[in-house]
C-alpha cells in the first residue's frame, strides 16, 4: 500500500519534471531578460543618483567659492575704508572675514569630491591666508599711527594680484567640479538608451516564455492529471492505514494507562492491607481481652492508632500526588522558614550527617502552604539521609531565579518567570538516569522493603506542581543528588511570617458550647465524644435544618463544627445561614473530600478554617482552640 503511494508520487514528480523541462528554455530566456533589465535599471538608478549628487556638489562648491571671494573682497573694502577715514566701524567686514574664512574653507574641502581639485583648494586657502595677512599688517600700521606706510603698502598692488590669482584658482575648482557633473550626466543619457534596449529584450523573452509555457502545459496536463488521480487514490489507502495504526496506538496507550493504574492500585492495596491488618488485628485482640476482663491492652490501642495514622498519611500523600490536597498558601520568606527548620532537620538527620544552609541575599517572597513546604523539605532530607548511610553532608540553598523562555520551551509545563529556588543537595549514592526518569512515579522506590512507601517524591512533586512551581533532579551515581524546588515569586506585601513546626504541645481543652453537624452517624458520634473528652459542651445535629433549629433555640453556641458534604444543605450554606442569625459564632469546617464549596483551585478560600478528615484528638484540640481564640 505504501509502495503504491510512493509510485504515485514518483509519477507526479516525473510529470512535473517533464513540464519544467518543456518550458526550461523560454523560462531561462525570460529570467535572463528580466535579470538584464533589472541590472540595467539598478545601474541607471545608481548613475542618476550619483549625477544628482555631483550636480549638488558642484553647486555647493561654487557657492562656497563665491562666499569666500565675497568675504575677502568685503574684508579688503573694509580695510581701505578704515585707512581712508580712520573709522573703526569700517573694519566690521574685515573682522568677520578673520573668523569666517577658515570655517568656509573647511566646508569647501568637505564639499569637494574630485581628488584633482584638492591641491587647488589647498592653494586657495594659502592665498586667502596671505591676503588676510596683508590686510592685517596694513590695519596694524594704521592703528599704530603709520597710516602713510599702510597706504603705501596698498598702493603697491599686491592685494589686487592676490585677488586675481584667487579668482583664477577658484574658477578652476568650479570648472572641474562642473566637468565631473557633466560627465556623469552624459553617462545617464547613455544608460537611458541601454535601458530601452534591455526592456525590449526582456519583453520579447517574456512573451516567448508565455507562448512556449502554454504549449508545454497543454501537452503535460493530461499526464499531470493522471498522476494526481493516482496519488489521490494511493493517499486514500494510506489514510486508511494511518487510521488503523492510530487505533492500534490508542489501544496500546489504554493498555499502558491500565498498567499504570494497576501499579498504583496494587501499591495502594499492599500498603492499605498492611495497615488494615494492624488495625483489625489490634481491635480484635482488644475486644477479646476486654471481654475476658484482662488488662494490658494499651499496646493494641497504640498499634491500631499507628496503623490508622499511617493510612491517613498515605491518603494525604496520594492527594498531594494527584494535586487535590487543599492548600492554605500565604506570603513566605523561605530564608526565615528554612532557618526555623534547622533543629527539626538536625534531629531527623542524626549526628553523622552535617547540615549546612546557604541562604541567598535579598530573597524574594513566595506564596505557598508552609505546612506542605515543610513536609516537602523534610521528605527530601529523609531521602538524602537514607542515601548517606555512612554519613555525609546535606546542604539547603536558597536563591532568586529566573526561568527564561528557552527553558520554558524545553519544559512545556513550566511558565517562564521569576521563582524562589530552594535546593536540597547531598553527598550520597546518587541516582542513575533510569531512576531519575521514574523518581516521581507513585510507589516507585529503590529502598529495601519496609524502608519507604515510594510516595515521598511523588508527594513533593504533586505539591510543587499544585503550587504553580517546578521541580528538577540533578544526580550522578556515587556523586550525590540535588533536587531543586522552584516556587513562583510573590509580588504582594509581606505579612506575618509562618514558622516551622515546633515540639508537640499539651492537649488544649475548653468549656465552650460547640454544635457538631454531621450526616454520618458514627463520624458524628466520634466527633461529639472527642469534644466532650476535651471538656466542651457538645450539641449535635444530623443535617442543616436541624442545626438551624438548635441555633434558633440557643444563643450560647460558640463554635459551629460542620461537615461540608451533606445532603439538602451543605456546610457552606449552613454556615452562611447560621452567621446571619448569630454573627459572633465561629465556624470550623471538616471534610474528607477537597472539591467542595470552600476549596477552589485546590486552595482554601481566604478566612475559612478547616480540618481535614481523618484527624487525631491532638489535632482536633489544637484546631478548635485556634479557631475559638482567633480575633479575641
Amino acid at each position: 500500500m505504501l509502495g503504491t503511494a510512493v509510485e504515485g508520487l514518483w509519477q507526479l514528480r516525473q510529470a512535473r519534471i517533464n513540464f519544467v523541462h518543456s518550458s526550461a528554455i523560454p523560462l531561462t530566456a525570460g529570467f535572463l531578460g528580466v535579470a538584464i533589465l533589472s541590472a540595467a535599471t539598478l545601474w541607471f538608478i545608481r548613475e542618476e543618483s550619483q549625477s544628482r549628487a555631483l550636480n549638488s556638489q558642484a553647486l555647493d562648491v561654487a557657492i562656497a567659492v563665491n562666499q569666500l571671494q565675497s568675504n575677502l573682497q568685503d574684508a579688503e573694502t573694509g580695510q581701505r575704508g578704515y585707512l581712508l577715514v580712520n573709522d573703526e566701524s569700517y573694519l566690521a567686514p574685515y573682522d568677520r572675514a578673520l573668523v569666517d574664512v577658515e570655517k568656509q574653507f573647511d566646508a569647501l574641502e568637505a564639499s569637494v569630491r574630485n581628488q584633482d581639485v584638492a591641491p587647488q583648494a589647498a592653494a586657495l586657502r594659502g592665498l586667502a591666508r596671505d591676503k588676510l595677512g596683508e590686510l592685517r599688517r596694513t590695519v596694524e600700521l594704521a592703528r599704530n599711527g603709520q597710516r602713510s606706510e599702510a597706504l603705501a603698502t596698498v598702493q603697491l598692488g599686491t592685494g589686487k594680484a592676490f585677488m586675481d590669482r584667487f579668482r583664477e584658482i577658484a574658477a578652476g575648482i568650479v570648472n572641474k567640479e562642473r566637468a565631473l557633473a557633466e560627465a556623469s550626466q552624459s553617462r545617464i543619457v547613455w544608460a537611458s538608451s541601454w535601458i530601452k534596449i534591455c526592456t525590449f529584450v526582456a519583453l520579447a523573452a517574456m512573451a516567448l516564455t508565455i507562448l512556449m509555457a502554454l504549449a508545454g502545459s497543454y501537452r503535460e496536463m493530461i499526464r499531470l492529471v493522471h498522476a494526481r488521480d493516482e496519488l489521490a487514490h494511493a493517499n486514500g489507502r494510506l489514510l486508511e492505514e494511518a487510521e488503523h495504526r492510530a487505533h492500534l496506538e490508542a489501544q496500546l496507550r489504554q493498555s499502558q494507562k491500565m498498567e499504570a493504574i494497576g501499579q498504583l492500585t496494587g501499591g495502594l492495596a499492599h500498603d492499605f492491607n498492611n495497615m488494615l491488618a494492624v488495625v483489625i488485628g489490634s481491635l480484635n485482640l482488644l475486644k477479646r481481652r476486654i471481654a475476658r476482663g484482662e488488662a494490658g491492652f494499651q499496646q493494641f490501642i497504640e498499634a491500631a492508632l499507628d496503623g490508622a495514622q499511617r493510612a491517613a498519611t498515605l491518603t494525604h500523600r496520594l492527594l498531594a500526588f494527584a494535586r487535590q490536597q487543599p492548600l492554605a498558601p500565604q506570603p513566605l520568606d523561605a530564608n526565615k522558614f528554612i532557618s526555623g527548620m534547622s533543629d527539626l532537620l538536625r534531629r531527623t538527620l542524626g549526628e553523622e550527617i552535617e547540615l549546612e544552609t546557604v541562604l541567598g541575599g535579598g530573597l524574594w517572597l513566595t506564596h505557598t502552604d508552609p505546612g506542605q513546604l515543610e513536609n516537602s523539605i523534610l521528605n527530601l532530607a529523609i531521602n538524602a539521609r537514607d542515601a548517606m548511610p555512612q554519613g555525609g553532608k546535606l546542604t539547603i540553598e536558597t536563591a532568586n531565579c529566573h526561568l527564561d523562555e528557552r527553558y520554558s520551551a524545553e519544559h512545556v509545563d513550566v511558565p517562564a518567570g521569576q521563582y524562589v529556588l530552594a535546593a536540597v543537595s547531598d553527598t550520597g549514592s546518587g541516582m542513575s538516569q533510569d531512576t531519575i526518569a521514574r523518581a516521581f512515579e507513585p510507589f516507585f522506590t529503590t529502598k529495601s522493603v519496609n524502608k519507604g512507601t515510594g510516595l515521598g517524591l511523588s508527594q513533593v512533586h504533586g505539591f510543587i506542581r499544585q503550587s504553580g512551581g517546578h521541580i528538577n533532579i540533578y544526580s550522578e551515581l556515587d556523586r550525590g543528588t540535588t533536587i531543586k524546588l522552584y516556587l513562583p515569586r510573590y509580588f504582594g506585601a509581606a505579612a506575618g511570617q509562618p514558622t516551622a513546626s515546633k515540639a508537640p504541645q499539651k492537649i488544649q481543652t475548653g468549656h465552650e458550647v460547640i454544635l457538631v453537624v454531621e450526616d454520618e452517624q458514627r463520624a458524628r458520634h466520634i466527633s461529639c465524644e472527642s469534644l466532650r473528652e476535651l471538656g466542651y459542651t457538645v450539641l449535635s445535629a444530623d443535617g442543616g435544618m436541624e442545626a438551624l433549629r438548635i441555633i434558633d433555640a440557643r444563643s450560647d453556641i460558640a463554635l459551629l463544627f460542620t461537615d461540608i458534604v451533606m445532603p439538602q444543605m451543605n456546610g457552606k450554606q449552613l454556615a452562611t445561614e447560621a452567621l446571619r442569625r448569630q454573627p459572633s459564632m465561629k465556624v470550623l469546617y471538616t471534610t474528607g473530600f477537597t472539591r467542595n464549596a470552600i476549596v477552589h483551585n485546590n486552595v482554601i478560600d481566604p478566612g475559612v478554617e478547616m480540618i481535614a478528615k481523618p484527624f487525631s484528638l491532638d489535632q482536633l484540640a489544637a484546631k478548635v482552640r485556634e479557631v475559638l481564640e482567633k480575633d479575641r
